[in-house]
């Protein structure tokens, strides 16, 4: 083990004995035994009940092939999420052309809405029984969704596909893949989750390059299939090799438990993430239909997509290693401050430039990444290994809801402005700060104010 992996080892080690120890029957039994022996014999046994989890693989073919195979299912899943401003921008000039742009937003935030809520079961479903027959189920989902999609002409062939049919697929890979890396990694789990994650940043580069050409080339419903036929392949590479290696909790359970909800710092950080992700994905959305708006061509809109998500790969791996380090909410804190600077400090003042709104998406999208990648890292501190899928299923269902009423709302906002943005991107910088200040609660309620810069 190397010094980076005993220095996170040491910031990392402390959740998996707090919550047993006061389940555990056998602990204070064995501190009736008299002296010192007694009080040595305590410890043991409160943490022989989670012996398993206090070794992890950190490394080792099994388990970065489980990384790889989370890697290849979410270039599908997540490629398509930060995609979507390519969809809502061409259908708004194509197929959709009547419609206005919050009317049209509702596919996709019904898309992003199910992609996260579908975890309130999925993630329990993954704790108890394992990763295979949900990541089955998600490869069919989204490459059924797709094949529809491809044969859309109304606003509702387009719910039903893309929205419903597409998000809860998306869930059903999404959620088991985040988790099950989770089983193999704890020091150095910030790194490997990001380097899982930053293949949704790969696949927002391909997919919107890929689909700008083959839509003149080929049309429309040929360039669909093609993601289709994507998403079918990379999905079954992650079927063979995304597994989980922890044995179910004793009180696993496929069903959610809103329970969780009584621990304080939980709760906090699940507000913050729920303001983190409202106010994210309101530039993947809006930044094409932005451009256009400012005058730029529809080709430069179109390649903004893939530019954002060029910064994305970058900020959901290089930050994931050294957030084992200075810790997942320290990071994850810093990823929100530099999209707060990057909203108002680039795309408010410089977007109607060239140069400004291509530095705006290269920033934003190495800050978005980053906390995409980080975020579930940060839930990770609040429970057992064992209950990763749970806790973390909970907390993005809540999100699913940002996601289901963000992309409307700033529709709206930007309706109401005459088609401006300002005021948009100021009420985005605005939330991003409450989300910081949930977050920094959050983390002071677990450590205490006093200790509120430590890294964690």
């Amino acid at each position: 083990m190397d010094v980076q992996q005993v220095n996170s080892r040491v910031i990392h080690e402390e959740p998996d004995t707090v919550y047993q120890a006061e389940a555990d029957g056998a602990a204070p039994a064995a501190a009736q035994q008299g002296g010192d022996g007694g009080q040595v014999e305590r410890q043991i046994t409160a943490l022989s009940s989670a012996s398993f989890e206090e070794t992890y693989p950190e490394g080792g073919w099994a388990a970065w092939l489980v990384v790889l195979g989370s890697f290849f299912a979410l270039f599908s899943a997540m490629g398509l999420m930060n995609s979507i401003a390519i969809f809502q921008a061409y259908t708004l000039d194509h197929q959709l052309k009547g419609y206005s742009e919050g009317t049209v937003g509702w596919i996709f935030s019904i898309y992003t809405f199910l992609a996260f809520f579908g975890g309130v079961y999925f993630g329990p479903i993954f704790d108890k029984y394992g990763p295979r027959w949900l990541t089955i189920s998600g490869a069919v989902c989204v490459t059924c969704a797709m094949v529809a999609m491809s044969f859309c002409t109304q606003l509702w062939h387009f719910i039903l596909s893309f929205g419903i049919l597409g998000g809860l697929g998306t869930s059903l890979i999404f959620t088991p893949c985040i988790a099950a890396v989770g089983h193999w990694f704890k020091a150095r789990r910030g790194f490997a989750t990001g380097i899982a994650t930053c293949a949704g940043g790969l696949g927002g580069i391909i997919f919107p390059l890929m689909l700008t050409d083959l839509f003149d080339r080929i049309g429309y419903g040929w360039a669909t299939r093609v993601v289709a036929l994507i998403c079918l392949v990379c999905s079954c590479i992650g079927i063979l090799l995304v597994r989980a290696r922890l044995p179910p909790a004793q009180n696993a359970t496929a069903h959610p438990d809103p329970r969780i909800f009584r621990q304080v710092p939980f709760t906090l950080a699940t507000v913050g993430i729920f303001l983190l992700e409202f106010s994210l994905f309101i530039p993947l959305a809006y930044i094409s239909t932005y451009a256009i708006h400012k005058g730029f061509s529809e080709a430069f809109a179109y390649h903004l997509i893939p530019i954002m998500n060029a910064g994305s790969v970058i900020g959901r791996s290089l930050p994931g290693y050294y957030s084992d380090v200075i810790g997942a909410f320290n990071t994850c804190l810093l990823s929100v401050a530099l999209s707060l600077v990057a909203c108002l400090c680039v795309w408010l003042p410089l977007g109607h430039t060239s140069a400004g709104i291509i530095i705006f998406s290269v920033l934003f999208g190495f800050a978005s990444g980053t906390s995409i990648a980080i975020a579930p890292v940060c839930i990770g501190r609040m429970c057992k290994t064992q209950e990763y899928g749970r806790y973390y299923a909970t907390t993005y269902t809540v999100v699913s809801f940002a996601c289901l009423i963000g992309i409307p709302i700033a529709g709206s906002i930007v309706q109401a402005n005459g088609g401006e943005y300002s005021q948009l991107i100021i009420f985005t910088g605005c939330i991003y700060v409450g989300s910081a200040a949930f977050l920094v609660w959050a983390k002071a309620a677990k450590l205490g104010w006093k200790s509120w810069l430590t890294a964690y």
